[in-house]
């Protein structure tokens, strides 16, 4: 018997990994987490999961997604993707926190209309591009 909002199944209560990850929201796609499990970055409770890897409730996910560390305990095994207040209450997270963003440019940011560079601004864009690479 198949539970109609959000497609979990009652009888058993396990739903495929590579389904729960994008049910709730923690790879993009479906596709994404199957390539995911495919390429070793996701377990269930430390063993190496599959994308066909049954997952439970109580089950503890520890997947690397998009070049983050996810680590997880499940708490509602869901196939249909839901929003994400409900997705939420889907699982409990102890993941570490994100590593913080670097917000300065990459490169010169120039004025827009401002003309050709000068030579001096040239210089002062070599020397940035310079210093970046180190």
């Amino acid at each position: 018997m198949i539970d109609t909002d959000h497609g979990t199944d009652a009888g058993t209560g396990t739903v495929r990994i590579d389904q729960w990850l994008a049910a709730v929201r923690i790879s993009k796609t479906r596709t994404d987490a199957a390539a995911a499990c495919r390429g070793g970055h996701v377990t269930i409770n430390g063993k190496v999961a599959k994308p066909a890897s049954p997952v439970q409730v109580g089950d503890r996910v520890e997947a690397r997604i998009n070049q983050r560390e996810r680590i997880v305990d499940v708490r509602r095994a869901i196939t249909k993707r839901v929003g994400a207040a409900v997705a939420a209450d889907c699982f409990d997270d102890h993941s570490p926190a994100p590593p913080e963003r670097d917000l300065r440019p990459l490169f010169a940011v120039r004025d827009r209309g401002s003309g050709r560079p000068t030579k001096r601004d040239r210089r002062k864009t070599d020397q940035l591009r310079r210093t970046h690479r180190r």
